[in-house]
């Protein structure tokens, strides 16, 4: 049996999960959570994961029941992301793979989000729809003021081929807002819900397209917002028109998680992959195309 132990932490999410032969052991992860109305620094996101990176370490291997004798590889998300955060969790994976003399991977976060997906739903060779609020791509191979909202405004709707802009919506709404509510044209959560739907039928859009374009049956959905239960529904009704299958997942594993970077780790360590230590830099722009699959026939 192989065990590897990922390192996550591109975000404001920091998670160290465990896999053994596609078993989830462990996955505990913290988030850290700013003032509301107010993004996340890459500066202050990386010191919330210096603070509590080793306390997650222990819950994850006390939460597998193992030691780190039992540790086959070390994997850690190698890119896209912030840099600091990026930096913070490679530091300290490369610190404890050489503390206990185990071989080091760096992976692609996104390949991570799809290896997840792929186990946890048993899909084959799905079109997959990597949706996050991070990056949105498109590859073969909590209840709110949305739920509230019953009135569609139209909005601009920007599909290009295979393209989406989601930045001409926004500063529509931006624009438009004040007078649209102030005039009682519509409510906020009117507002809310018409910039769900749009939004949603753009990447219903592509990925049906995708879907024609490859031949595909299937969809996996993966990502931070793949969770979300309207954006399953609308695919849903999509794939059964055209008589395929649609596969997601639930916020444990759609929301960026340790376990997510050990399964990615432990399809690439199996098939020969390993990270040199003087190789084990960061990458903010690590594109998903840039990663040779040779675990997948």
């Amino acid at each position: 049996m192989t065990v590897v132990i990922g390192f996550e932490g591109s975000a404001n999410k920091i998670g160290i999960g465990i896999i053994r032969d596609g078993e989830v052991l462990s996955n505990p992860r913290r988030t850290y959570i700013t003032p509301p109305g107010q993004g996340f620094m890459p500066s202050d996101t990386a010191k919330h994961h210096r603070a509590v990176i080793l306390t997650v370490l222990q819950e994850a291997l006390d939460e597998a029941g193992l030691k780190p004798a039992d540790i086959d590889c070390v994997a850690y998300t190698k890119g896209p992301g912030m840099g600091a955060p990026l930096v913070t969790v490679a530091l300290v994976a490369r610190t404890v793979a050489q503390l206990w003399g185990k071989p080091l991977l760096g992976v692609n976060h996104c390949i991570g989000h799809i290896e997840m997906g792929r186990l946890i739903t048993k899909a084959n060779n799905p079109t997959v729809l990597y949706v996050s609020g991070g990056n949105t791509q498109v590859g073969f191979r909590r209840a709110s003021a949305v739920r509230m909202g019953s009135q569609y405004v139209e909005l601009p709707y920007t599909v290009k081929g295979m393209d989406v802009s989601f930045s001409g919506i926004l500063s529509y709404i931006e624009d438009a807002a004040h007078k649209m509510l102030s005039s009682g044209q519509c409510t906020a959560e009117d507002l809310c819900f018409s910039l769900q739907e749009t939004v949603f039928s753009m990447l219903v859009e592509i990925t049906e397209r995708a879907m024609a374009h490859c031949g595909s049956q299937e969809v996996l959905i993966v990502g931070g917002v793949g969770c979300n239960l309207r954006l399953q529904e609308m695919m849903g009704v999509m794939c059964e028109e055209r008589g395929a299958k649609l596969f997601a997942t639930d916020e444990r594993f759609c929301i960026d998680n340790g376990a997510m970077i050990a399964q990615a780790g432990w399809e690439m360590f199996r098939s020969g992959h390993v990270t040199e230590l003087e190789d084990s830099w960061i990458t903010q722009r690590y594109r998903t195309d840039e990663v040779e699959v040779t675990w997948r026939d």
